[in-house]
Protein backbone atom coordinates (compact mmCIF):
# COMPACT_ATOMS: atom_id res chain seq x y z
CA UNK A 1 0.00 0.00 0.00
CA UNK A 2 1.33 3.54 -0.97
CA UNK A 3 1.36 6.13 2.10
CA UNK A 4 -0.50 9.26 0.34
CA UNK A 5 -0.09 11.36 3.27
CA UNK A 6 3.27 12.74 2.43
CA UNK A 7 2.53 14.94 -0.52
CA UNK A 8 6.06 16.87 -1.97
CA UNK A 9 5.71 20.02 -3.19
CA UNK A 10 8.32 20.53 -5.19
CA UNK A 11 8.28 23.59 -7.72
CA UNK A 12 8.85 23.69 -11.06
CA UNK A 13 10.62 25.83 -13.47
CA UNK A 14 7.54 27.66 -14.80
CA UNK A 15 6.43 28.13 -10.82
CA UNK A 16 9.84 29.75 -10.04
CA UNK A 17 9.78 31.99 -13.00
CA UNK A 18 6.21 32.68 -12.34
CA UNK A 19 7.35 34.23 -8.64
CA UNK A 20 10.39 35.82 -9.70
CA UNK A 21 8.19 37.71 -12.19
CA UNK A 22 5.90 39.25 -9.65
CA UNK A 23 8.78 40.19 -7.51
CA UNK A 24 10.45 41.49 -10.54
CA UNK A 25 7.47 43.91 -11.59
CA UNK A 26 7.25 45.30 -7.98
CA UNK A 27 10.36 44.99 -6.75
CA UNK A 28 9.07 43.82 -2.90
CA UNK A 29 6.43 42.76 -1.14
CA UNK A 30 4.88 43.80 2.11
CA UNK A 31 3.95 39.93 3.08
CA UNK A 32 4.77 36.03 1.43
CA UNK A 33 0.82 36.06 2.11
CA UNK A 34 0.28 39.02 -0.79
CA UNK A 35 2.54 38.11 -2.50
CA UNK A 36 0.78 34.59 -3.16
CA UNK A 37 -2.14 36.11 -3.61
CA UNK A 38 -0.72 38.59 -6.63
CA UNK A 39 0.13 35.34 -8.88
CA UNK A 40 -1.66 35.10 -11.76
CA UNK A 41 -2.36 31.53 -11.19
CA UNK A 42 -2.62 29.64 -7.79
CA UNK A 43 -0.32 27.07 -6.13
CA UNK A 44 -0.76 25.28 -3.10
CA UNK A 45 1.29 27.36 0.02
CA UNK A 46 3.48 24.59 0.76
CA UNK A 47 4.90 24.85 -2.85
CA UNK A 48 5.20 28.92 -2.60
CA UNK A 49 7.08 28.06 0.58
CA UNK A 50 9.30 26.07 -1.10
CA UNK A 51 9.87 28.26 -4.72
CA UNK A 52 10.57 31.03 -1.90
CA UNK A 53 13.18 29.24 -0.20
CA UNK A 54 15.29 28.29 -3.39
CA UNK A 55 15.37 32.25 -4.51
CA UNK A 56 16.48 33.09 -0.84
CA UNK A 57 19.63 30.14 -1.19
CA UNK A 58 20.12 31.42 -4.76
CA UNK A 59 20.16 34.65 -3.34
CA UNK A 60 17.14 36.36 -5.72
CA UNK A 61 15.29 37.66 -2.71
CA UNK A 62 16.02 38.70 0.95
CA UNK A 63 13.75 39.34 3.73
CA UNK A 64 13.79 42.77 5.70
CA UNK A 65 13.35 42.84 8.99
CA UNK A 66 9.97 43.33 8.80
CA UNK A 67 9.35 40.32 6.82
CA UNK A 68 9.00 42.13 3.45
CA UNK A 69 10.25 40.29 0.69
CA UNK A 70 12.60 42.22 -1.60
CA UNK A 71 14.15 41.81 -5.21
CA UNK A 72 17.71 41.64 -4.96
CA UNK A 73 18.69 39.54 -8.41
CA UNK A 74 21.50 41.89 -10.43
CA UNK A 75 19.12 41.13 -13.79
CA UNK A 76 19.16 44.63 -15.55
CA UNK A 77 20.46 45.00 -18.89
CA UNK A 78 22.91 48.14 -18.02
CA UNK A 79 24.49 45.63 -15.40
CA UNK A 80 24.65 42.79 -18.13
CA UNK A 81 26.69 44.76 -20.30
CA UNK A 82 28.73 46.46 -18.13
CA UNK A 83 29.30 42.74 -17.38
CA UNK A 84 30.07 41.97 -20.81
CA UNK A 85 32.24 44.50 -21.80
CA UNK A 86 34.70 44.53 -18.40
CA UNK A 87 38.18 43.65 -18.68
CA UNK A 88 38.17 40.68 -16.38
CA UNK A 89 41.25 40.35 -13.92
CA UNK A 90 43.06 36.99 -12.82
Amino acid sequence: MINMSKVIHEPTLGTIRMVENALKRTKRYPSKNQLWRSLPKQMQYPTFKATLDYLEESKKIIYDRDGSIIWIFADNPKLKKLLRETTRFR
